[in-house]
């Protein structure tokens, strides 16, 4: 284990997307901050956060919540 001083933060997240993250991090038996601290660790040194069984774990959530965004709809989201 690593000690660390984590924040509370009011992160704002597409509906869906964070639908899917709450899926995938119970599914993890993990927090959704543990998960999100996770991938982004991963992403900052270029490395994939997830295997192919989670992978198509995220592919059925995405399915159940209707998640249609793709990495490509990154930076483009704008608020109803």
């Amino acid at each position: 284990m690593v000690p660390t001083e984590r924040t509370q933060t009011g992160l704002r997240v597409e509906k869906n997307l964070l639908k899917v993250l709450k899926g995938l991090a119970e599914y993890l038996d993990m927090s959704l901050g543990d998960l999100v601290e996770g991938i982004t660790l991963h992403a900052f040194e270029g490395r994939a956060p997830f295997s192919d069984e989670t992978l198509g774990k995220i592919a059925q959530l995405k399915s159940v919540y209707g998640l249609t965004l793709t990495a490509d709809d990154a930076h483009k989201l704008v608020d109803r």
